[in-house]
C-alpha cells in the first residue's frame, strides 16, 4: 500500500472518444500543453502513480463475477450494466462495454505518456527510471491483454499520439496484440526488482514475479500449454522470487495479511486516501446498508466437493440435502455466507445470518436483500469505514493461480502426474484445511483420465479463485460459456425447489467478443468491420 502516499488523481481526457464509464476518475495525468510539469524533479513518479491507479477498476474486478454464472447482479448501473450483458441485452452503447474500452485506453494513454516524457524530467537516477519505465510498459501491457481477452482485434498504440490521429486508426489483429505484450514482458523483466529486493515503502509495485506470472496468464489464454508450463515451473521453482500459499484461506484477503507470501500482483488501495465501496454490495444486507447488488449462485455453492473430494451429486459423497453445509470444502465457509452462517459484524459482535423466507432482514423475500439467499464472505473487511469503505487491496494475480494454471496446463497436454498433483491441488487443498486422505491422494483421482482431470481442476479453480474477478475469463476462453450462462440461474432451495432468480443467454456465435463500442465506431470508421455478428 506504500505507493498510494504519493498519489494523486489529476483528470485528462480520454483516448479514441472514450465513450464509456463514470468510474474513470484515475485516467490519464497531464495535458500536452503543460511544459512546466516534468521538469519537477517529483514528476515522474507522480506519473507513475496516475498508471498505477488506472491499472483496474474496483467495480468491474467485482462485478465481473456477475457476469459468470457465479453470481447474479440485481443491480442495473454497478458493474457497467452487467446484470443486462449475462442477459445478453447488449450491444456496443451498453455502459460495461463502452466502458471498459475506455478505462483500458485511458490507461494506455497514461503509460505512454510516461514513456515519452520521463526523459525531460531533471536530474533522475537513471536506474530509478529504467525501473519507472518498466512498471509503465508492464501495466501498459496488462491493459492490452484485457483489450484482446474482450475484444479481440484492437488499436495497437505504442506511442502517444493526437487527438485528431486517435480517429485514423485501425485494430490490429490480436495474435499482434498479444505478441506486444508478450515482447514487452520479455524486455522489462530484468530491469524489475524480485518481491523482497523492493524497500517496505515500495511494497506494491510491479515484481519480476508479476511480469512471469501475467506471461503465463497470457499464454495459458492462448492455449499455449507447454509455453505456459515452463514459466510457471520456474515460478514454482523461486525463479522470480520466493513465493507460497498463506497459511489461512481465508486470511489471504485480510488487511492485517496484506501484501503476504502469496500475493504476486496487487491493485492497492489505502484507507481514507483511496479506497473502494463495493463490499457494500455483496454484504449481508443489514451490514452493507445498501440493496445488495451481487449474490452468489446456486451453481456456485453446489461446485464446492464434500470433504472427501466428492462432488455433492457423487455416489459416496455423503451430502444430506436436509444438512447441505456440513462436511463440505471449507473454502465454502471462508467465500460464502448462507442461511445459518456465523457472522462477525464490524462491531465484534458474533451474529447468525438468517436467509430463509420470513427469518428478518437478510431473508431472501426482503425486497433489498440477497436475491439468491447467499452472500460473499470473501473480501469482507471489518476495518471498513461506516459507509463500509474499505482500503483493502484487491488481488490481481497469487501463487494459488499460479499452481491451479500449471496444473491445469499439464492436464491439457495429458501429462498431470502424482508429483504435479503433488505441488499444486494436493497443496491447495491442504492449505484449504482438508484433511481426508480421499481428497488429498492422487491415487483416488488417476483413474479419471485427461478429460475427467481438466474438469476436476476446472472446478478447483472455481472453488478457489471465487469472487477474483477470474470466472468470467475461464469459461469464456474454455468455451463453456455457451453452456453454464444459457439458461436459468438458481438461488437457494425453499420447499422442494430452487428459486429461479434470473435467466441468461450467451450467443456463441457473438458473444465470446465484445462488440467495439458504437460511439467509437461513429467517429472513427477505421475501426470497422466490428465483431463477428455485431
Amino acid at each position: 500500500m506504500r505507493i498510494r502516499r504519493y498519489f494523486s488523481i489529476i483528470m485528462g481526457a480520454l483516448l479514441l472518444g472514450g465513450a464509456g464509464c463514470k468510474d474513470l476518475d484515475l485516467g490519464p495525468s497531464y495535458q500536452d500543453t503543460d511544459l512546466t510539469f516534468w521538469q519537477k524533479p517529483d514528476a515522474a513518479v507522480q506519473s507513475l502513480n496516475n498508471v498505477y491507479a488506472g491499472m483496474y477498476s474496483a467495480d468491474y474486478f467485482f462485478f465481473n463475477e456477475s457476469l459468470s454464472d457465479n453470481a447474479f447482479s440485481s443491480s442495473s448501473v454497478n458493474g457497467g450494466q452487467a446484470q443486462l450483458i449475462a442477459a445478453g441485452a447488449y450491444d456496443g452503447r451498453t455502459n460495461r462495454v463502452a466502458g471498459e474500452w475506455a478505462f483500458h485506453y485511458g490507461g494506455i494513454r497514461n503509460a505512454n505518456n510516461l514513456v515519452a516524457n520521463i526523459d525531460k524530467v531533471p536530474n533522475l537516477d537513471a536506474a530509478l527510471k529504467a525501473r519507472y519505465l518498466a512498471e509503465a510498459r508492464f501495466i501498459r501491457a496488462f491493459h492490452y491483454f484485457h483489450i484482446a481477452t474482450w475484444y479481440g482485434d484492437a488499436p495497437l498504440i505504442k506511442d502517444e499520439i493526437s487527438y485528431e490521429g486517435s480517429f485514423q486508426i485501425a485494430r490490429s489483429p490480436k495474435a499482434e496484440v498479444l505478441k506486444f505484450v508478450l515482447d514487452e514482458l520479455d524486455a522489462i523483466s530484468a530491469t524489475l526488482p524480485l518481491k523482497n529486493e523492493y524497500a517496505e515503502a515500495d511494497k506494491g509495485r510491479i515484481t519480476r514475479g508479476a511480469v512471469a506470472a501475467l506471461k503465463a496468464k497470457v499464454l495459458l489464454y492462448d492455449s499455449k500449454w507447454a509455453d505456459a508450463a515452463a514459466v510457471l515451473q520456474q515460478i514454482m521453482s523461486g525463479t522470480y522470487g520466493a513465493y507460497s500459499l498463506f497459511p489461512s484461506y481465508a486470511g489471504i484477503f485480510q488487511p492485517e495479511n496484506e501484501n503476504n507470501s502469496e500475493v504476486i500482483l496487487n491493485m492497492e488501495f489505502v484507507p481514507v486516501q483511496r479506497t473502494h465501496s463495493m463490499q457494500r454490495f455483496f454484504l449481508p444486507f443489514t451490514e452493507g446498508q445498501l440493496i445488495t447488488g451481487m449474490a452468489p449462485s446456486q451453481s456456485l455453492v453446489d461446485n464446492y466437493v464434500m470433504a472427501n473430494g466428492k462432488a455433492i451429486g457423487e455416489s459416496g459423497s455423503g451430502y444430506n440435502d436436509a444438512t447441505p453445509f456440513a462436511n463440505r470444502d471449507p473454502r465454502l465457509e471462508a467465500t460464502i455466507i448462507h442461511d445459518g452462517s456465523s457472522f462477525v459484524t464490524k462491531r465484534g459482535e458474533t451474529i447468525t445470518i438468517r436467509t430463509a423466507p420470513g427469518t428478518g432482514d437478510n431473508a431472501v423475500d426482503k425486497a433489498d436483500a440477497s436475491q439468491t439467499g447467499y452472500y460473499f464472505r470473501k473480501y469482507y473487511d471489518r476495518t471498513a469505514d461506516g459507509n463500509n469503505n474499505s482500503g483493502l487491496n484487491l488481488i490481481l494475480i497469487r501463487y494459488a493461480d499460479v499452481l491451479l494454471m500449471y496444473a491445469e496446463a499439464k492436464a491439457m497436454q495429458g501429462q498431470l502426474d502424482e508429483a504435479t498433483w503433488n505441488n499444486t491441488i494436493r497443496l491447495i487443498r491442504e492449505r484449504a484445511g482438508f484433511t481426508d486422505p480421499a481428497a488429498l491422494n492422487f491415487a483416488n483421482y488417476s483413474g479419471l483420465g485427461s478429460t475427467g482431470l481438466t474438469d476436476l481442476i476446472r472446478r478447483e479453480r472455481r472453488s478457489e479463485m471465487a469472487l477474483e474477478s477470474d470466472r468470467v475469463f475461464d469459461i469464456r476462453r474454455w468455451k463453456t460459456a455457451e453452456t453454464v450462462m444459457n439458461g436459468i440461474l438458481y438461488g437457494m432451495k425453499v420447499g422442494n425447489s430452487n428459486l429461479v432468480v434470473d435467466r441468461r443467454v450467451f450467443n456463441a456465435s457473438k458473444h465470446y467478443l465484445w462488440p467495439v463500442p458504437a460511439a467509437d465506431v461513429e467517429m472513427n470508421k477505421n475501426l470497422l468491420p466490428n465483431n463477428p455478428n455485431w
